[in-house]
């Protein structure tokens, strides 16, 4: 949750011209709106909210974009790219009674594809964290990283086989507490940060300035925001059938609205664009647990996190190859879930073989071939490089073109609703 919330800024910052200190704040300011945005979507106000274990943070989707609105320009860049997210939230939160509506296109064979992809398209992150996280660092996938993840790999493997009720539940959070354990004596962690930090750093509203309104920005951002709020939708698809709740359209609706109105208030305490997190579908899947409560108390560790930086440090000591590890397992499982419900979805009928060969093959592109869009418009790798959105995108189309446009529908019968 916390490396999640805190990357994105960690990349944008320096991106965009900010200084050290600069960063540390707005990555301070993410744990913050990431909280409030996780207590908004779990405990729920009105019609706003899925009320489902999730944990809202900001999205990755809009870092390449916010990155090419704000490069160079320090807090007159940053403030543009809170104004471009202020008005793709409100126009997300407008649209979400129509975007809501999409749900009945989501049988188990979309569901399982996307969900299925979901898994896959988080593993890269874990191989990544498992080198070490950053690419220009001389040790970045190292004997010494690699063997760490896959220490903590069998570590949580092992507790998990062996231990027994809650602490078998909490075997992922056992094992990064091994594994960083194990990597103090060995140099793998920065206490630094630690002896660095402010106790106390609440995110001053508009601290960069008041946000500022530019068009190019805004369009890009505002494609940003469909596409989280696509990946949203399965997010929240995946998690009902996980804690035996099927997302109806009211769900999805309530959940979208958190996201969107999470995003259009995140900028007034310096927050980026948030959305439902794929990584903790994983989480509920293994442990079991899946009471919105527990996941509402995450969010408020994040708005702890987010005022008090020592707190936040302590956190941080985790190293990246030990998430790695864990990562895997967590992952990995969101994938299998996807699998199970790919299952349920009477794949012995060509057409249902055909629409999960074709997403799950396009939805991949981005993961095995990275610059098979390069020479495509920019502004297209927005949608195109997200595998989950390409991919749902296209179980949906598929989906309608043999099961509910022209003879399909006339030709399945009732035998259409299972699909």
């Amino acid at each position: 949750m916390y490396a999640g919330v805190v990357a994105p800024p960690m990349i944008v910052g320096p991106a965009v011209g900010l200084d050290a200190r600069d960063t540390a704040f707005l990555m301070g300011a993410s744990l913050f709106t990431a909280g409030l945005a996780t207590l908004l979507q779990t405990l729920g106000l009105w019609r706003i909210g899925a009320r489902l274990p999730f944990v809202n943070g900001v999205s990755f989707a809009g870092v390449t974009p916010m990155i090419a609105i704000g490069e160079g320009r320090g807090h007159e860049g940053i403030a543009v790219i809170f104004g471009a997210i202020v008005v793709a939230g409100l126009l997300g939160f407008l649209l979400t009674p129509y975007f809501s509506r999409l749900v009945r296109f989501f049988p188990p064979v979309v569901t399982g594809s996307v969900i299925t992809l979901i898994g896959l398209s988080l593993l890269p992150v874990a191989f990544t964290w498992s080198q070490g996280g950053d690419p220009a660092a001389a040790d970045h996938g190292s004997t010494g990283n690699i063997g760490m993840a896959a220490l903590t790999l069998v570590l949580v493997l092992t507790l998990r086989r062996v231990l027994r009720g809650f602490l078998r539940q909490i075997a992922v959070l056992l094992g990064l507490v091994a594994g960083t354990l194990v990597a103090l004596p060995l140099g793998m962690t920065d206490p630094g940060a630690l002896r660095e930090a402010d106790v106390v750093g609440f995110p001053t509203p508009f601290h960069f300035g008041a946000p500022q309104f530019e068009i190019a920005a805004i369009v890009s951002l505002c494609v940003v925001m469909l596409v989280c709020m696509t990946e949203s939708t399965a997010d929240m698809l995946a998690l009902g059938r996980i804690v035996e709740r099927p997302a109806d359209a009211g769900t999805i609706e309530g959940g979208l609205r958190a996201d969107t109105l999470g995003s259009a208030l995140s900028p007034l305490f310096n927050g980026f664009m948030c959305s439902a997190f794929a990584q903790n579908v994983g989480l509920v899947a293994m442990t079991g647990i899946r009471s919105r409560f527990v996941v509402a108390t995450a969010g408020g560790m994040l708005l702890l996190l987010g005022v008090f930086p020592v707190a936040a440090s302590v956190i941080a000591l985790v190293p990246l190859p030990v998430l790695g590890g864990a990562g895997i397992v967590l992952f990995g499982t969101v994938a299998a879930s996807g699998i199970q419900t790919l299952a349920a979805a009477s794949l012995e009928k060509g057409e249902n073989a055909l629409i999960v060969a074709v997403s799950l093959g396009i939805g991949l592109v981005p993961l095995a071939a990275p610059d098979f869009y390069r020479a495509l418009p920019e502004d297209a790798l927005v949608v195109l490089d997200s595998g989950i959105s390409t991919g749902c995108v296209v179980a949906v189309v598929l989906n309608l073109v043999f099961h509910h446009l022209g003879g399909g529908r006339t030709r399945t019968g009732k035998g259409d609703r299972r699909r």
